[in-house]
């Protein structure tokens, strides 16, 4: 069984710049989801 990771993947696991804009990016999304979402002004 060989292992075959792509040289993108593996870069995006290897780099921890791309993780940190990804979770920055997924909060932010989910801040807008439920601030839009829900009024958000109670």
């Amino acid at each position: 069984m060989t292992r075959r990771i792509s040289k993108t993947k593996q870069f995006i696991m290897m780099n921890p710049i791309i993780q940190f804009f990804k979770f920055i990016y997924l909060s932010l999304k989910v801040l807008v989801i439920v601030a839009g979402g829900h009024g958000g002004t109670r």
